[in-house]
C-alpha cells in the first residue's frame, strides 16, 4: 500500500536508483531473428534522468539485463553509473554508495519485480510503477501511477526535483 508519508522523505533523496526492465521499459522484449533483444524507453522518462544529472542528483541503474543498447542509451543521458548484468543487487547497492558516500536512507529505488525486493528493503524510498508485482508493491512507500516504461521514473524523479526547486519545468510559470 502507498505509504501517505512518503512525501516527507522527498526532501531527503540526493540518489536515485532505477531497476531497467519493467521500470524504465514495460517489461516486454521483441525477439528478433538474431537474438538481439529490443527494448522500448519512454522519452519523458529520459527527459527526467538527464534532468536529475543535471541538477546534481546522483543517479544509478542496477539491472539484472546486459543490453548494450541499454547501457548506451542511459550514457547518453549522463548516467556514469550503470551495472548491467546484475545478479545480487545488492552488491552493486553497496559498492555504488560506498564509491559516492551516499547514505540509504538518501537513496529512492524504484523497482518492480522480485531481485528488486532485497534492495528495496535496505533503501529510504523504495517505490515502484503502477505495475509492479504485489511482493514490491506490498514493501513500496511511493507506488506511481504511471506503469513501468509509461513514465513511472519521471513521476518520481519529478516529485523529488520540485521539492528541492530544481525542476526544469519550474521556468514555464514564468511564461505564462
Amino acid at each position: 500500500m502507498e505509504d501517505k508519508s512518503y512525501k516527507e522523505y522527498l526532501k531527503h533523496i540526493n540518489t536515485f536508483i532505477f531497476d531497467v526492465d519493467g521500470v524504465l521499459t514495460d517489461g516486454s522484449v521483441t525477439i528478433m531473428t538474431n537474438g538481439d533483444m529490443l527494448r522500448t524507453m519512454n522519452i519523458k522518462d529520459g527527459y527526467a534522468l538527464k534532468t536529475a544529472v543535471d541538477a546534481g542528483f546522483n543517479v544509478c541503474i542496477i539491472s539484472g539485463g546486459s543490453n548494450e543498447g541499454v547501457r548506451k542509451r542511459l550514457s547518453g543521458l549522463g548516467i556514469k553509473d550503470i551495472f548491467l548484468g546484475a545478479h545480487n543487487k545488492i552488491d552493486q547497492l553497496n559498492e555504488y554508495i560506498k564509491n559516492n558516500n551516499v547514505a540509504l536512507d538518501h537513496v529512492l529505488y524504484m523497482g518492480d519485480d522480485i531481485p528488486d525486493f532485497p534492495v528495496m528493503k535496505l533503501v529510504g524510498l523504495p517505490c515502484c510503477p503502477q505495475d509492479a508485482v504485489p511482493e514490491i508493491k506490498s514493501i513500496s512507500k511511493y507506488i506511481s501511477h504511471k506503469n513501468g516504461g509509461k513514465g513511472a521514473a519521471r513521476d518520481v524523479i519529478e516529485q523529488v526535483l520540485k521539492v528541492h526547486d530544481k525542476w526544469n519545468g519550474n521556468f514555464v510559470a514564468k511564461y505564462d
